[in-house]
């Protein structure tokens, strides 16, 4: 039944336009351009992306979630290739899942998405030209390995009120400007580093402090996802090109991108389909453990050892710190009366 609505609504011209026009644009290229034996010599990172971009529609994390660990932890790439490649295949399978949330009208929490959007604009460059070309590789991937830990912690704690809260506070929504503004430009400058993290930071506020339902939550975090992979991945592309000597993009990052482009266009928009129609707990409690065993993972891997083990797992108990005063602020307080993600709610549950 959702696979028929899902190509029967009238509304939905644009998603598949969009589709029309990706699908004829890789296919020309792979095939003008002879990259038929790239696309094929790359499937792994297809089938990976498989996953991948059904985790990016289904859950507020980003398809670099899973991809970067592959990366860099399995395929033994560096950290910054696995940043760009998130980037770069974000924007092609975020864009994809948000056009279809549009499309498809569900519920997204404007007030706060605005002002986060124009703060990635702002964020994601300068962290781009400022930060990440500076970060040491064992780093990047100890950042990302916390922040994803911590989320992952953070699911497997509150999963049960998580996945049961769907009541927005009242308190919060007056200081929409400016705590998406702080989301924008701190979440943008941490994508700009890992390739994800603005998505969670935008899914933790509304959960934890704004008691949001899960059903407008993922939709906000995939469409602030997917706006900053697109201006992530056009910075770093614009500063490879005047600095090479300092933002080098490798080229196994358009090789991967190709071969998994095409899976991460239809791969993302299901999981936004179908996070709709199952049960979401199933899908968190096993991407929640997946991001502590990649922590793990990257420990033991990069044999970290001293002062940098210290430094990430202070890391982790910070971000759960963060996460639990979210939650604290957040709790208890009442609806607002007629407010439009009310209303939406309302509306999810009839």
């Amino acid at each position: 039944m959702g696979f028929l609505r899902f190509g029967s609504w009238p509304r939905m011209w644009p998603f598949w336009l969009w589709l029309t026009i990706f699908y004829s644009a890789w296919l020309t290229l792979v095939l003008v351009g002879g990259y038929v034996s790239t696309v094929l010599h790359h499937w792994p990172i297809a089938l990976t992306m498989s996953v991948g971009s059904y985790v990016a529609g289904s859950t507020p994390m980003g398809g670099g979630t899973v991809a970067f660990p592959v990366l860099v932890l399995l395929f033994d790439f560096p950290g910054a290739l696995g940043r760009n490649f998130g980037l770069a295949i974000q924007s092609i399978g975020m864009t994809s899942a948000t056009i279809y949330i549009l499309s498809s009208g569900r519920s997204v929490d404007w007030g706060l998405l605005r002002p986060a959007l124009v703060g990635a604009l702002i964020g994601t460059p300068l962290g781009a030209a400022w930060v990440a070309p500076w970060v040491p590789d064992l780093w990047v991937k100890l950042i990302f390995g916390v922040i994803w830990a911590s989320f992952g912690i953070l699911h497997l704690v509150k999963l049960r009120e998580l996945v049961s809260a769907h009541q927005p506070s009242r308190q919060w929504h007056r200081l929409d400007l400016w705590i998406g503004l702080a989301i924008g430009v701190t979440g943008g400058i941490a994508s700009s580093i890992t390739g994800v993290g603005i998505d969670m930071m935008i899914y933790a506020t509304l959960v934890l402090l704004y008691r949001a339902d899960l059903k407008v939550a993922i939709p906000t975090s995939v469409i602030l996802m997917a706006f900053t992979s697109v201006v992530g991945i056009a910075s770093n592309g614009l500063l490879a090109t005047f600095r090479p000597e300092v933002y080098h993009i490798a080229p196994e990052v358009f090789a991967n991108w190709l071969a998994a482009a095409p899976i991460v266009a239809l791969g993302a928009p299901f999981g936004a389909l179908i996070v709709n129609l199952i049960s979401r707990t199933p899908t968190l409690v096993v991407v929640s453990i997946l991001c502590i065993g990649q922590f793990v993972w990257t420990l033991v891997h990069e044999h970290v050892t001293g002062w940098p083990l210290v430094g990430a797992l202070v890391g982790v108990v910070l971000f759960n710190l963060l996460f639990h005063g979210l939650y604290t602020l957040g709790k208890g307080n009442a609806l607002v009366p007629g407010h439009p993600l009310e209303l939406a709610t309302d509306e999810l549950d009839s």
